[in-house]
This record gives structure tokens, sequence and C-alpha cells, in this order.
């Protein structure tokens, strides 16, 4: 028996040896180096440093996501929040970036058929299978901790099962530290992103992503709040374990396959709807869906943004800050004085940082631009612009920012802002953004 069920781990989709996990994720800065050396030996035999260049960055991505993939787990999660800063990628080493996040998507490995009945049975108690009228032992698709598999509940309703990973607390935990290691190194694949406070950030939420009890009662409060909108569909919980969720099935066009071939039409539509929902939540559930990648929305035949994965959440009793709006107002109309005293009131601008006000105006007002006119259309090109602006260490606008501060209160509302921001971009949306906005931002509107 202890043969068979070593066997079985050996098999498993999350690889839970630690020092296994350990050497993979090594193995990407020491890749890089090797590369790195092996480009400056080209360029002496006369290529030149723009064709090494894209060779290692293709390949430095290649790598970078294939370990993040195969590990799943906390490794495969961060990949998973890289991916929405895709569209800051500049144009020349975009292509292997897009086709590396896409491999990551896609499914892995899964675990054994008997792994899963066993977390089935340890989760929903040993009858498990009477609770199904048919279950299908196929994963349907596979996450960062866990796998989906779909099913038919003993009423006849079509049902995601969801079951988590055995082992993956301690895969989230190894995975996370050794990355924070390394957060130097992947800062240049995701330029003007902080790496270091965003993996920081998914270490502070584990807890909550390893508890699909937690993440059940959090889609059953955006049900409610989502239910009579029209133009959203959040599947219903129909049981719930610590480590086993099922909710209706729900079937639709992810957002990954919109921005790889969709229309015009669906495109706005799907950025539309996505802005609705990230900027009403907060009124409509006092909540902010926080893990925000294509993976987690889909368009559904009747036009509807469906939204899944409820495990990354957070708690807005009060809603959006009132001082976000007043200040996103300030910068669009140019009050560089006004919005310099709400800053420093605010906790954004350090104490001792000297910084003049038409400064400050100016590297913020450029991250207004969606809400100028009646519709923008984010592209990558403007992120780009944007990433570029903020990462060049030679730029005023980086001196600018690292005399910024963000509040520990602010810092998911702006992740997520920029998450969003960049599947727009992905998108390449056209949409009515001031007028969500206005609607839905306290503080905003004039």
């Amino acid at each position: 028996m202890t043969d068979s069920r070593n066997a079985e781990d050996r098999e498993a989709a999350i690889p839970r040896n630690g020092a296994a996990r350990t050497a993979k994720l090594a193995s990407i800065p020491l890749g890089i180096a090797g590369r790195a050396v092996g480009g400056w030996g080209r360029r002496l035999t006369g290529q030149s440093a723009e064709e090494v260049n894209a060779t290692l960055s293709a390949k430095a991505a290649e790598q970078l996501f294939e370990v993040l993939g195969t590990l799943k787990g906390g490794a495969m999660k961060f990949g998973q929040a890289l991916s929405v800063f895709e569209a800051a990628v500049p144009d020349e080493m975009a292509k292997p970036y897009r086709e590396a996040l896409t491999k990551l998507q896609a499914a892995a490995p899964p675990m054994p058929t008997r792994q899963t009945h066993r977390v089935l049975a340890e989760q929903l108690g040993r009858t498990w299978q009477q609770r199904f009228s048919a279950f299908d032992d196929e994963p349907a698709a596979s996450a960062s901790i866990g796998q989906v598999h779909r099913a038919t509940w003993h009423d006849g309703r079509e049902v995601a099962v969801k079951v988590q990973y055995p082992g993956a607390d301690d895969a989230l935990r190894s995975d996370l530290r050794q990355l924070q290691r390394f957060s130097r190194l992947f800062q240049a694949f995701v330029p003007g992103t902080e790496v270091k406070p965003l993996l920081a950030e998914l270490a502070e939420r584990m807890n909550e992503e390893l508890d699909y009890q937690a993440e059940a009662q959090n889609q059953r409060a955006f049900v409610k709040a989502f239910e009579d909108v029209p133009g959203f569909l959040i599947p219903r919980v129909v049981a719930s374990a610590p480590k086993v969720v099922v909710t209706e099935w729900a079937t639709g066009t992810p957002l990954s396959k919109i921005i790889a071939g969709g229309d015009k039409e669906a495109r706005d539509r799907a950025g539309r709807l996505l802005t609705e929902f990230h900027y009403s939540s907060p009124e409509r559930a006092r909540l902010l869906h926080s893990d925000p990648h294509p993976g987690n929305f889909m368009l559904t035949a009747d036009g509807r943004l469906c939204v899944i994965d409820f495990g990354g959440v957070s708690r807005l009793p009060e809603g959006i800050p009132q001082h976000l709006g007043e200040m996103t107002r300030l910068a669009l109309d140019g009050e560089s004085s006004k919005l310099m005293r709400l800053l420093r009131e605010s906790g954004f601008i350090r104490p001792d940082a000297e910084l003049q006000a038409d400064d400050v105006l100016a590297y913020l007002a450029p991250f207004t631009e969606p809400l100028a006119g009646d519709t923008f259309h984010f592209t990558r090109r403007w992120m780009q612009r944007q990433a570029g602006r903020v990462g060049d260490t030679r730029g005023r606008d980086f001196r600018i920012g690292r005399s910024l501060n963000l509040p520990p209160e602010y810092l998911m509302i702006h992740r997520v802002t920029a998450g969003s921001t960049g599947i727009l971009c992905q998108l390449d949306a056209e949409i009515p953004a001031r007028a969500i906005v206005e609607r839905w931002q306290p503080g905003f509107a004039a």
C-alpha cells in the first residue's frame, strides 16, 4: 500500500518535492545568465546587438513561463499575475512572451484519477459519487493550485468541480519564498511594474487562495450582488469543502481567445463589461475581484461577461476610497497644487520627498488619458509608452515615481486596476471609460 501511494504521489500533477521545485526555479536565473554569455560570444562573431537581444528575450521568456507552468503552485500563480502585464512588453519582444504565456495558461498534466477520487472522498465523504449522476474523470481545465472537472449534479444541473492538488499549500509557500529571492530578475520581464510588492501580496493572500470554502462564500456574495445586473453571469455555488468547490457550469469564449482572434465588437464588449465589473464591484458587493487575468473571464453566447475563480478577493466595506476619485479628477483637470496637497494628506508622498507640484502632475496626468474623452482606445502601444516612461531609470518620471509612496490600503486596488488595464490593452478595446468611472468611482464626478 505504501509503495503504491508513493508511486501515485510521484505522478501527482503538482511536484511536491521542495528540493526539486527549488532546483527548477533556480534554473531560471542560471539559464538566463548562460544565454547572456552565449549571446556575448555571438556578438563577437558578427551578429547585431538587436538580433542577439531578441533571441535572448525569446529563450528567456520561453524558459521562464515553461518552468512556472510546469510547477503550478505559487510559481504558476505568479506567472498568471505577470501575464496581464504582457501588453507592456516592447513589440520586438512581445511574440515570444505571448507564446510562452499561452502555454502557461494551457492545461498542464492532470493528477491521476485515483488521487482525484481520494481528495473528493476526503472532502465530500466516501459516498461522494452519489452526489453526482455523472462525473468526467478527465479534467476540463487546470489552474495554479487545482483542476476542474465537468460533472452532472444529482438534480441534473451541469456543474464544475474544482479539486485542489494535494500538497498545494507546501508548494505555494516554497515557491513564493524562492521567487522573492529572484524578484530583481523578474523585474526585467514587466517594465514599469514593481515585482517585489506583487510577490509579497501573493504571499499574504496565500491562505485565502487555499481555502475553497472561503472562495465559495466570496462567490455567493458576487452572485447576490450581480444576479439582477444585465450583462453579467456569476455561476452559483452548489457545494463546497476546504479543498473542493462545486459550482454551476458556465460556457463561453475565454478572454484569452478573444484577445488572440476576437472581432472588434467582441473585444469592445468584453472590455466595457470588464471595466464596469471592476469599478462597480466595490459598491455592489463591497468586494473587489483581485485576480485579474484573462483565464478568469469569459464572454457567453448571449454577450454576458462570466466571471470565475473567487479565491482572491479584497474586502472593501466602505467601497473604493473617495480620495482616489478626487486625485484622478484633479490630475485630469491639471490642478497640480490641489493634487499635491491631497497626495501629501493621503500619504502618497514620502514626508522627506522634495517634489514640485507640476512635476508630480506631469508624472500622473498621462495615466488619466483614458478618461479625457467620451471613449478611449486601449492599445499595447499606449501601455508600452506608460511602462517605458516610468521604468526608464535615466528619466525624470522614474525619479518622481521613486519619491511617491503607495499606502498599504491602496496596494491591492492599484494592482487590480493595473491588471485590468493590462487586459484592456491586450483586448485592444475601445470603451466609454469616463462614463463608467463617473458612475462608479466616488469622488471623481465634477
